[in-house]
């Protein structure tokens, strides 16, 4: 009897097996889109981190491959108040979470394993580099992490098959799912991979976003392995605008851990990525947390912790699934008990899901064959920054008013996002 199989991503986001059936799923439509989705609208630039990038402005000296000191000391003290202590020399920043983690993969080597579902970078990066690219399920009371059982009978069906599986990602405050791991799955599944050999990226890029911070417990995985973790921080998260790009990356204070970061120096410096000078200004600047910016992170989860609750509550009520939403400015919704409402408008997969709600909402709604799930499952992430205004001055409204979801235009937005899961009851 032929011996199963373990599943590896495909070109289209399906499963396949060992590389065959790379061809796109959807042939009669081209090739399943399968690129990150477009940002969510975030909330306007902080006055005094526009007044930073403005003084820099005049700078003519290029940053450094991997970051200048300033911004490579404003991160160290960023996770020094974290509880992860370091110095600026195991720090990488690079203009945007893209690069960096695609130099992180190239310096680790191996095969990639990462739960399903997942970022929307993460597959399309390592396929860039020619890496096979597992996915893990995860437990049912988040994503982000994978299952450790799961994750070990993978790592045993890898290299029974001669797979060489090296590295871990994960995403502790997860990215789509909008769900926080719970600290003891964190600990089984870092032990997990940890005792397999597999180093582990944790990507903590929405990790200051939680909706209730007092009441959500956050364990890094840096904190319990600490010799084993390279922490990723895409700023663009919670501290600084999405259109200025920079990421930070913390490695462990160990000589294996040196050599790879090196290595992720070199990577960056092929790529030509560099963070621009007037950028490292502002994001160190935002990285050391004055008042200004802790007040705006505050708020802003605060107030995403609102509207994405009535977003919930309105995916709910159509009868469609999804998680409580956590942390971010987004959830992920599972319109699989909708199918047949959905079937009858010509929906059959999450492609075609993502073109008809992105059409019904007026705003970007990725389907899950972005972030791994199957094409089949009729899963979708919908973000909720869209429904705080389309003006800078509303969004200014929304995260300044006692009542944000009483404002017209947000109230105006939640209905709107509403109709259009209501239709499909």
């Amino acid at each position: 009897m032929a011996r199963k199989r373990t599943e590896r991503t495909g070109r289209a986001g399906r499963s396949e097996k060992d590389g065959s059936g790379a061809g796109s799923v959807r042939e009669d439509r081209g090739p399943v889109r399968y690129g990150p989705p477009a940002p969510d609208p975030v909330l306007p630039v902080l006055p005094e981190l526009a007044e930073v990038l403005a003084a820099a402005a005049g700078r003519s000296e290029p940053e450094p491959t991997g970051g200048g000191e300033a911004l490579r000391e404003a991160a160290t003290a960023y996770w020094e108040r974290r509880g992860l202590h370091g110095s600026p020399e195991n720090i990488a920043a690079a203009p945007g979470a893209s690069p960096l983690l695609l130099a992180l993969i190239a310096a680790h080597g191996g095969d990639v394993l990462m739960p399903r579902p997942c970022p929307a970078t993460w597959i399309p990066q390592a396929r860039l580099l020619g890496r096979p690219a597992y996915h893990v399920p995860t437990p049912a009371e988040c994503g982000g992490v994978p299952d450790p059982y799961a994750l070990l009978e993978t790592v045993r069906r890898v290299r029974a098959e001669g797979g060489r599986p090296r590295l871990l990602l994960i995403c502790v405050v997860d990215d789509p799912t909008a769900t926080v791991a719970p600290p003891e799955l964190v600990r089984e599944a870092c032990e997990a991979a940890v005792a397999e050999g597999l180093h582990i990226v944790s990507d903590e890029t929405w990790r200051d976003t939680l909706h209730r911070p007092h009441d959500t417990v956050l364990l890094s995985p840096a904190e319990m392995c600490p010799d084993d973790v390279t922490v990723v921080c895409d700023l663009a998260g919670a501290l600084t605008p999405s259109a200025w790009p920079v990421a930070v990356a913390r490695f462990p204070d160990t000589e294996r851990a040196a050599v790879r970061h090196a290595r992720t120096l070199d990577s960056l410096t092929a790529l030509g990525a560099h963070v621009a000078g007037p950028v490292a200004m502002a994001a160190a600047h935002a990285l050391r947390e004055p008042d200004s910016v802790t007040d705006r992170v505050r708020r802003s989860a605060a107030l995403q912790a609102q509207v994405a609750a009535a977003a919930h509550r309105a995916v709910l009520a159509s009868g469609a699934l999804a998680r409580p939403p956590q942390a971010g400015r987004h959830l992920y919704a599972d319109l699989g008990p909708l199918r047949s409402r959905l079937a009858s408008r010509g929906v059959a997969d999450s492609l075609e899901l993502e073109e008809y709600l992105t059409e019904r909402l007026g705003a970007p709604a990725p389907g899950g064959h972005r972030f791994g799930d199957e094409l089949g499952a009729l899963r979708v992430r919908l973000g909720t920054g869209t429904l705080l205004g389309s003006t800078p001055e509303q969004q200014m409204e929304s995260l300044t008013a006692v009542a944000p979801l009483e404002l017209p235009h947000v109230a105006q937005a939640l209905s709107i996002f509403g109709e259009a899961l209501d239709e499909l009851r």
